[in-house]
């Protein structure tokens, strides 16, 4: 009981403010002893509605024990420069890629980054289709023996199939285990 009182006690008198961020969030440390161990708290205090996305990565970072120390102002500033530099960038991409585009005679509604891919209704019309009663001319020896072979192979895979089909499905290892013996496996060289 006089664990829980100490920790309720603690909430009101040994918070220390760390810091704010620009949403107005602020940010507090307690250091408590837990089983013998100084333990050190960290929380926020939210502005407003408890939003957990208004917290910078920075703010973040901390509350996790990612970092020992606090965000300071000027690094906050610093990063959010570097943010508005690099969405700034981002924008001026766009619209040179936009341009580049509209250079080469694309539509602008397609996105960056996807390709329109190639047309093959039209490569498909290039050829008859057998099955439209056409005649298929007679083939040449090297493509009857082309022919040959790859029926040799689909053969060779229905039989691994039905082999496949037959083996009792299990996810216990299959093997006489005679020839095992502990810690005697090499890698290949």
């Amino acid at each position: 009981m006089s664990r829980l009182w100490a920790r309720f006690a603690g909430l009101f008198s040994s918070k220390n403010f760390v810091g704010a961020d620009k949403a107005g969030n602020r940010y507090f440390k307690r250091t408590e002893e837990l089983d013998g161990i100084m333990k050190e708290k960290r929380w926020v205090t939210f502005k407003g509605e408890d939003d957990p996305t208004s917290i910078p990565v920075e703010w973040i970072c901390w509350l996790n024990g990612q970092r020992k120390s606090a965000p300071t102002p000027e690094e906050m500033a610093e990063l959010e420069a570097r943010r508005e530099f690099i969405k700034l960038n981002v924008a001026r991409l766009r619209k040179e890629e936009e341009e580049r585009k509209a250079k080469e005679g694309k539509s602008k509604a397609t996105s960056i980054g996807k390709a329109d891919g190639p047309d093959l209704k039209s490569f498909v019309k290039q050829f008859p289709d057998a099955s439209e009663g056409d005649i298929i001319p007679e083939a040449s020896d090297t493509q009857k023996e082309v022919r040959h072979a790859r029926s040799k192979e689909t053969e060779a895979e229905k039989n691994m199939t039905y082999r496949l089909k037959q083996q009792p499905l299990s996810s216990e290892p299959t093997g006489s285990g005679e020839s095992f013996r502990p810690g005697t496996w090499q890698p290949p060289t």
